[in-house]
C-alpha cells in the first residue's frame, strides 16, 4: 500500500513538473483561477440548496457569468500577445526590459481574489464562521490589484 502511495506521489510530482515546464507560473495561475471558479460555483449551489433557493435558472446564470470571465481573460491574454508582438517588431517602440505579459496576470489575480471573496460569502451562507481579518485581507488584496490595474492603465481615479 505504501509503495502505491509513493508511486502516486511521484507521478503527481512528475506531472506537476512537466506542466510547470510547459506552462510556467502563468499556467498555474490559470489552474488556480479555474479551481476557484469551480469551488465558487459548487459552494454557491450548496449555499442556495441549504436555503431552499437553488434553481436551474440561477445556476445557468452562474455558468454564463463564468463564461464571460473566460472571455475577459482571453482578451487580456490577447492584449499581452499584441503588446509583446508590437514591442518585438517595431523598432521605434522599446522598453528597458523584456515584456513577458502583464495584463493577463493582473486580470487573473483580480478574478482569483474576487472568487475567493465569493467562496467566503458562500461559506458564511452555509453557516461557517469566517474570521473578520480574512474578509479584510481579501478586500485589501482586491483593492491592491485594482490599484495596480489603474496604474497600468494610467487612470488612478477610475470609477468601478
Amino acid at each position: 500500500m505504501e509503495k502505491t502511495i509513493n508511486q502516486a506521489k511521484a507521478a503527481l510530482v512528475a506531472v506537476m513538473g512537466l506542466l510547470t515546464g510547459l506552462w510556467g507560473w502563468l499556467g498555474w495561475l490559470v489552474v488556480g483561477w479555474i479551481c476557484c471558479m469551480a469551488l465558487d460555483y459548487l459552494t454557491g449551489s450548496l449555499a442556495a440548496a441549504k436555503e431552499g433557493q437553488w434553481s436551474s435558472g440561477k445556476a445557468r446564470e452562474g455558468i454564463w457569468h463564468k463564461c464571460g470571465m473566460i472571455v475577459v481573460v482571453a482578451v487580456a491574454a490577447g492584449v499581452d500577445m499584441l503588446l509583446a508582438l508590437v514591442l518585438a517588431n517595431l523598432p521605434l517602440v522599446t522598453l528597458p526590459f523584456e515584456y513577458a505579459g502583464l495584463v493577463c496576470p493582473i486580470v487573473l489575480v483580480w478574478y482569483i481574489v474576487t472568487e475567493l471573496g465569493s467562496i467566503v460569502e458562500n461559506a458564511v451562507a452555509m453557516g461557517a464562521v469566517v474570521p473578520a481579518w480574512l474578509v479584510k485581507l481579501l478586500a485589501m488584496s482586491k483593492s491592491a490589484v485594482d490599484s495596480a490595474g489603474d496604474k497600468l492603465s494610467g487612470d488612478d481615479n477610475e470609477q468601478r
